[in-house]
């Protein structure tokens, strides 16, 4: 499975982002792949003040783009994420379509980024989004893919949920920052996919060191065994990843963490 991580910058132009994402995924389909991934908030800078405005209810402009690209291409679309209105609610969503355009899956993330870095970073999506609430998986002729949003990578049962369903390969339209970037990024990729014995693809924005938001990039694919596929700098850039998932079945079978698992150990009992 060819996947293509799509590193596009982010302006507070939505249609020339929308533009700009189908111009990249049409190059990615020239280039062999089966599946893209767009970046998180791919549309709409990264900020708390552009969420509402910028964002649409289920069947809204992006999404019917990136549906009719995606059935035009025959090729799977991971849609990175965007503002999802509903009543007076904003999600960070992320929406996935198969090779005939049809939605397989929608994602809102489940942990909003609430941070408050001594020294670095600090953001609050809880002062403008509403956080989802379901682990997501969704079908393809490759076998189950997982899909999470940012943040929600960093809670580990997460991931060993989607992979407990059968998932080979976790997307993760994400947008780390520059403190949490340099310290975290490469790490969690490697720490998901060697836990889960399984590839683990995240995909950024581009750095934009103008923007209210800087995005750290480096998109990256690793492979089960914890091995860096692929790793992108700070810039605009196509990735491509291809992805034997007979690697994960291989893992598995040599050092069988999933299925040795003693359940039994872990259960929370009421004293």
């Amino acid at each position: 499975m060819r996947a293509a991580l799509i590193q596009m910058p982010v302006t507070a132009d939505k249609r020339g982002n929308i533009e700009t994402a189908c111009r990249r995924l049409r190059e990615a389909k020239a280039r062999g792949a089966d599946i893209a991934v767009l970046p998180e908030m791919f549309c709409c800078p990264y900020d708390n003040a552009c969420f509402r405005s910028y964002g649409e209810t289920q069947g809204g402009e992006v999404q019917r783009a990136l549906s009719a690209l995606a059935a035009e291409l025959e090729l799977y679309v991971v849609g990175g994420s965007l503002p999802e209105l509903e009543g007076d609610r904003v999600y960070n969503t992320s929406f996935v379509y198969g090779r005939k355009g049809e939605l397989l899956a929608k994602h809102r993330k489940a942990h909003l980024f609430d941070i408050d870095v001594e020294g670095g970073q600090r953001f609050r999506e809880s002062d403008v989004l509403s956080p989802g609430n379901a682990v997501t998986t969704f079908e393809t002729e490759f076998g189950p893919m997982g899909l999470c949003v940012c943040f929600d990578f960093r809670f580990a049962e997460l991931a060993r949920c989607m992979c407990l369903r059968g998932a080979r390969c976790i997307f993760v339209p994400a947008a780390f920052n520059m403190t949490t970037g340099p310290a975290h990024w490469e790490l969690l990729f490697r720490q998901r996919a060697v836990d889960n014995q399984c590839f683990t693809v995240g995909v950024s924005p581009a750095r934009d060191e103008t923007a209210s938001y800087v995005a750290y990039g480096h998109s990256i694919a690793v492979d089960p065994w914890g091995s860096i596929l692929c790793q992108a700098g700070s810039g605009e850039a196509t990735l491509y990843a291809d992805l034997d998932l007979r690697r994960a079945d291989a893992v598995r079978r040599q050092l069988p963490i999933l299925s040795a698992r003693r359940t039994d150990l872990y259960e929370v009992r009421e004293r």
